[in-house]
C-alpha cells in the first residue's frame, strides 16, 4: 500500500517492484536471509571509521587516508542506497527526473503480504536500522571533535561522512514513515497518547 503521496516539495510514495513480492515468506524471522548484503551493509561504514581512528598510527600520508576513507564512503553510500536497504528491509529511494526537467524523490516500500506478513527478516532489520543511526552518530561525535581539536584538515572527510550516511539515514526514515505529513501526524499523535496516559494516570492517583 502506498504510504502518504505527493507533497509541495514533489516527493512521492510508490510501492516497491513486484520482483521483490517472489521472495519466500516461508522464512523465519529471526534468520539472516541475505547474510552477504549484512556484511557489506555494516564492512564499508565500519571500516571507514576504523580508518578514521587509525590512520594516523597506520601511515604519516595524510592523502592516503583522506582517499581511503572517502572511497570506503562512497562505496558504502551506494551499497546502502541500491543494495542493501532493498534487501534487507524492502526500503528504497531516488531521484529521478521526468520528460518536463522537473526533479521527484522517490520513496519505496515493499508491499505487504496478503496474510499481513512483511517478508524482512526482523535479525536482518535490526543490523540494518542499528548500522544506519549509530554510524552517521559516530560521524557527528567525530565533527565536534576535530572542530573543538582544530583538526581543520580532517573537517572536509569528516563532513563527507556526516552528509554522505546521513542522507542514507534520512532517505530510508522517509521511505519507513512516508511523507513529512504523515511524519508529522505520527508525532502528534504520539505525543496526544503521552498526555492522555499522564492524565489518567494523574485522575487515577487522585482518585485512589
Amino acid at each position: 500500500s502506498l504510504r502518504g503521496g505527493r507533497t509541495s516539495d514533489d516527493i512521492e510514495d510508490v510501492s516497491l517492484f513486484d520482483a521483490d513480492d517472489d521472495v519466500s515468506r516461508r522464512s523465519k524471522k529471526s534468520k539472516i536471509r541475505h547474510p552477504v548484503a549484512s556484511f557489506f551493509h555494516l564492512f564499508f561504514r565500519v571500516s571507514a571509521i576504523v580508518v578514521y581512528l587509525l590512520c594516523e598510527l597506520l601511515t604519516s600520508s595524510f592523502i592516503a587516508c583522506m582517499v581511503t576513507i572517502i572511497l570506503l564512503l562512497s562505496c558504502d553510500f551506494w551499497a546502502v542506497k541500491n543494495v542493501t536497504g532493498r534487501l534487507m528491509v524492502g526500503l528504497r529511494w531516488w531521484n529521478q527526473v521526468d520528460d518536463d526537467g522537473r526533479s521527484h524523490w522517490v520513496f519505496e516500500a515493499r508491499k505487504v503480504s496478503a496474510q499481513g506478513s512483511k517478508t524482512s527478516s526482523e535479525a536482518e532489520s535490526r543490523i540494518f536500522w542499528l548500522g544506519l543511526i549509530t554510524c552517521p552518530m559516530i560521524w557527528v561525535i567525530f565533527a565536534f571533535s576535530a572542530l573543538f581539536s582544530f583538526k581543520v584538515k580532517w573537517l572536509a572527510v569528516v563532513v563527507m561522512g556526516v552528509v554522505l550516511q546521513g542522507a542514507n539515514l534520512y532517505g530510508y526514515i522517509r521511505c519507513k514513515v512516508g511523507s513529512r505529513k504523515n511524519l508529522t501526524s505520527m508525532a502528534t499523535n504520539y505525543l496526544g497518547k503521552q498526555f492522555l496516559r499522564q492524565t489518567v494516570a494523574k485522575e487515577d492517583q487522585t482518585a485512589s
